[in-house]
């Protein structure tokens, strides 16, 4: 069924944060921070994919996200839903049974034998795709995606998120730079709200997390020197 009312969106953004505290999606660490993908420290990390194995959780936030977009980008501003190989994939399938739109999904790099195909699934020239993932950093790997739609004679820009880091200055200008429009539920400062007002976390901890979502690159800097 497509859902056509929920709640404001800084009430959707409170929500999300407290279901992804309450599945322990969010794990802060100060004291041995996690080592991201670029392999910089963090004292903060965020599992989404917890998210499909709680029926209830992920069926109100896919509910969110489609009415988020709607909202946002118009009822009836796609013609096919796109996720990104591997964590995008379930949640597009979920978005586009919600939106009664075909679900394709892309990877990352072309499998290497039969047709050589970057997307699966039927995505035709001219089709208006939104790429779902589960969440953005930087913005840098959904530009691939974006591409990859692209290269079909398909539309790509918008890509919505369940959640977004909101600490990286140039995420929402780079995308723009090629195009697309992000959309997202929740970001690290609502999830610092949450936990606050949930006192979940001990306030030295979720201070420190606070000092690292301000200036990210220093935080980790100085704890690279260290």
């Amino acid at each position: 069924m497509i859902p056509t009312t929920h709640p404001a969106k800084e009430e959707i953004a409170r929500l999300t944060a407290r279901m992804l505290l309450e599945i322990g999606a969010v794990n802060f660490n100060t004291e041995e921070p996690y080592v991201l993908a670029s392999g910089l420290p963090s004292p903060s990390y965020i599992d989404c994919r917890k998210l499909i194995s709680f029926p209830r959780i992920r069926a109100t936030l896919m509910d969110f996200l489609a009415v988020t977009v709607m909202r946002e980008a118009g009822f009836e501003a796609f013609d096919n839903i796109a996720g990104g190989e591997t964590a995008g994939i379930p949640f597009a399938a979920l978005m586009a049974e919600r939106m009664a739109l075909p679900m394709t999904y892309v990877r990352k790099k072309p499998k290497g034998y039969g047709r050589n195909a970057r997307i699966e699934g039927v995505m035709t020239e001219d089709q208006r795709v939104l790429l779902v993932e589960d969440l953005t950093t930087d913005g840098g790997s959904k530009l691939s995606f974006v591409n990859a739609i692209r290269e079909t004679g398909a539309h790509c820009g918008h890509t919505a998120v369940i959640f977004y880091y909101d600490i990286f200055p140039d995420t929402v200008k780079t995308l723009g730079d090629h195009g697309v429009r992000l959309h997202h539920l929740c970001t690290w400062w609502d999830v610092l709200d949450e936990a606050r007002a949930q006192a979940i976390f001990a306030e030295n901890t979720l201070a420190e997390v606070e000092s690292f979502l301000n200036d990210p690159r220093a935080w980790q800097e100085a704890r690279k020197q260290g």
